[in-house]
């Protein structure tokens, strides 16, 4: 029986699945590895250890499952995005720690590269911000001494989490990325569908170090085990992964990923769509030569929201409960929570903006709070929505849903009631691991590529002027928490 491994590199841990012919999960190992915060804004991992743990668990899944070596047929990469290595080409040492895509330390250089370079959103898609890959590498190459000279002389190399992992897995055989995770670099032209050579002098980074740019679904070098070889043929940034792995394969499709925060991602085509309304443009994935765009809308606090209920404010004794204490109410009481705790993000991107509960009164109680945060998520979620529906000009049919939050049978019809639109929940909560490998083995006839990927549906209960009523009660009280 053929099988092929998935290898998901998140931003706190590291996971290898294995997958059989019908895409189920046939083995799992994951293990965190460390996050480091040397400065106030400044979040650093040590890329060694991201690929040793990344290492370790592909050897525990191998060991769990006992699978032969010979019947793994390929592998596919995802991972956390944004996130920067440069290493040395010839000692194959990182030069300065991994600047997670959450680091903040470039900032400044963001806000004036927005005021004197207007056209960079035009060229990549992107938002300016300290999010993206490329001021990252310019700091770098900045503070560390010796860096800028060795890279003038071609002695190093840089890279996403991707490609680091691929130079590793090969023996340095192959320096390579794919569109989806070059996308978010903001060194990458949306329309030349490459590295750009104004980006890249812009930035002060030699065309060298940058990492050739393949398929999704291509050739990336062969993992060496011994005296065995497993080719990783597909490769992806976590949330297009997701995008896949969800089925949402044409354009119209769209899926939300509810994590600590949520994801939102909308396949638009074969054309790069360049919004102005607080939404992020994407390379999905390039197959077969074609490539296909999504629109990204990024939801700050979702999840951590239940989270603080529970650890910061003694609400809950576990996420679990949020969904029993919001359904023993009829109503929200006019009570709503913005959870603007480090400002709003799509489609508002105001970072000014606070956490606020608005609507108490004497009759609210514990209950009517957790709702009110439960809520919120679901709202967060249909503003992007609706942002994406009105800039592409596709009216969605349904949301494809993973992530842990899809548990919370209360928030999902939620979810449904206020979109008026079904909810398709994914069967498999390993949405990113799962595109993965699927793109990984498409042109792979052994495997079953059209297995049911969801588990349930939500429709809508409520009505339109019931739903339309509370959106507009949400909309007053982010006004509030932003003036």
């Amino acid at each position: 029986m053929p099988y092929v491994l998935a290898i998901d590199a998140g931003t706190t841990s590291c996971r290898t699945l294995l997958f059989d012919e019908k895409l189920q999960v046939a083995g799992l190992a994951q293990e965190e590895f460390r996050q480091y915060f040397p400065q106030p804004g400044w979040v650093e991992h040590d890329a060694e250890e991201i690929f040793e743990t990344q290492y370790r668990t592909l050897l525990k899944v191998l060991d769990k499952t006992s699978v032969p070596l010979e019947e793994i047929v390929a592998a596919g990469i995802t991972n956390q995005r944004e996130t920067v290595v440069i290493w040395n080409r010839h000692s194959g040492k990182p030069i300065y720690p991994a600047i997670v895509w959450q680091d903040k330390r470039t900032e400044s250089a963001c806000k004036h590269l927005r005021q004197e370079h207007p056209g960079i959103r035009q060229k990549t898609g992107l938002v300016v911000d300290a999010y993206f890959s490329a001021t990252k590498i310019n700091w770098i190459l900045e503070h560390v001494p010796g860096a800028r000279d060795a890279a003038d002389s071609g002695d190093l190399l840089c890279g996403t989490i991707d490609t680091w992992l691929i130079w590793k897995l090969t023996a340095g055989a192959v320096h390579a990325t794919d569109h989806s995770n070059a996308s978010r670099t903001m060194l990458y032209d949306l329309q030349a569908t490459g590295w750009d050579p104004e980006l890249l002098g812009l930035f002060g980074i030699p065309a060298a170090m940058m990492p050739e740019i393949r398929d999704s679904d291509g050739f990336f070098g062969n993992i060496v085990l011994g005296e065995n070889k497993i080719p990783i043929r597909g490769v992806a940034g976590d949330q297009q992964a997701a995008l896949y792995g969800q089925g949402c394969h044409s354009a119209g499709q769209a899926k939300n990923t509810y994590g600590t925060g949520c994801f939102l991602l909308l396949h638009i085509g074969e054309q790069a769509h360049i919004t102005d309304n607080g939404l992020l443009t994407t390379v999905a994935w390039k197959l077969d030569g074609t490539i296909s765009y999504a629109l990204e809308g990024s939801v700050f606090q979702a999840g951590s929201v239940i989270q603080w209920l529970r650890d910061g404010l003694g609400l809950l004794e576990s996420a679990e409960e949020s969904a029993k204490m919001a359904a023993a109410l009829s109503d929200n009481g006019g009570v709503y929570l913005v959870p603007a705790f480090t400002g709003l993000g799509a489609p508002y991107w105001d970072p000014d903006a606070r956490g606020m509960i608005c609507g108490l009164t004497r009759g609210t109680d514990r209950r009517h709070v957790v709702r009110a945060a439960l809520e919120s998520i679901a709202y967060q979620s249909a503003d992007i929505l609706r942002t994406m529906e009105a800039a592409a000009g596709i009216p969605l049919s349904e949301l494809r849903t993973d992530g842990g939050a899809t548990g919370n049978n209360w928030l999902m019809q939620f979810q449904s009631d206020i979109i008026q639109k079904p909810v398709l929940i994914a069967g498999i909560q390993e949405s990113t691991a799962l595109g993965a490998a699927m793109l990984a083995t498409r042109h792979d006839n052994a495997f079953q590529q059209t297995r049911s990927a969801h588990q349930r549906v939500c429709k809508p209960v409520m009505s339109a002027s019931d739903s339309t009523s509370l959106y507009a009660g949400w909309l007053a009280a982010v006004k509030r928490a932003s003036s």
